[in-house]
């Protein structure tokens, strides 16, 4: 079976001196074109696997729906690249709304979101697990072993939903907000409480990254990279765990770390 997610191709490598002919793994990317409500809505670059749960995930972290009850009918097209879904209420999908600043304030904290519509759907987490320094490596060692698509190419970025030890799903997409939305799309496909869980990321801990976090619902995320100071600010205001830098036998925790308990 043809693997959706990349494509051999010749190439020309240079190694020692030499420039050879040979083949390499490349990944694979489409537009998805996201037609709500019979109006197009939005055109993302993605990995072409798991679509509906990238469609539902990503109208989630939008605000316009919670749960799949919420979705009259949902249909991909994957041909055309075109993902059709009506809801069983009118939304609005003006442009103003979705690329307005938005500034405000919670819990008298003061919070800067890009979009209003962050400030809507972002959750300060109400997570009461915990995890032990050992957990966090082998959960690390997972999803890096489970990266198939990326060993292979280099070109991806991985997301998995833990409980506990255990991967509950894991997902590949080129765009970081992409697996993410796929996880999202899946636990509310499958109707998957999330506030025990944890989420595991390949790539760097941006806001955008975290905010995704929030969005989902879980308390900790972990990643083998670096997060940026808003994340981190946004990670302390949401009562979100943030690690990063996981490799090896060690890690950073930037916020919240009466998670991670010995």
């Amino acid at each position: 079976m043809k693997d959706q997610l990349k494509n051999s191709q010749q190439i020309y490598r240079f190694e020692n001196g030499i420039l050879q002919e040979q083949f390499d793994e490349i990944v694979v990317e489409q537009p998805l074109t996201i037609m709500l409500n019979g109006e197009e809505f939005a055109t993302m670059v993605c990995s072409p696997e798991h679509l509906e749960e990238l469609t539902i995930g990503f109208l989630a972290s939008e605000g316009f729906i919670r749960q799949e009850e919420e979705i009259k009918s949902i249909s991909i097209d994957e041909s055309k690249g075109i993902a059709y879904i009506d809801l069983l209420v009118p939304v609005t999908t003006s442009h103003e709304f979705h690329s307005k600043r938005f500034i405000g304030s919670c819990c008298g904290k003061s919070r800067q979101f890009y979009f209003h519509n962050d400030a809507r759907t972002a959750k300060t987490s109400t997570s009461k697990i915990t995890i032990t320094p050992d957990q966090c490596l082998n959960i690390m060692k997972q999803l890096q072993d489970s990266s198939v698509t990326f060993q292979e190419t280099g070109g991806v970025h991985n997301a998995a939903l833990f409980s506990g030890e255990i991967m509950v799903v894991n997902r590949t997409d080129i765009g970081r907000h992409n697996a993410l939305d796929k996880i999202y799309g899946y636990c509310i496909q499958n109707k998957i409480s999330v506030r025990d869980k944890i989420i595991a990321f390949s790539g760097r801990i941006s806001s955008e990254v975290l905010l995704k976090a929030a969005k989902i619902g879980v308390g900790i995320i972990l990643s083998k990279s670096a997060p940026t100071n808003l994340a981190i600010q946004l990670a302390e205001d949401l009562n979100i765990t943030a690690v990063g830098f996981i490799r090896g036998n060690s890690f950073n925790v930037y916020s919240h770390p009466s998670r991670i308990v010995e």
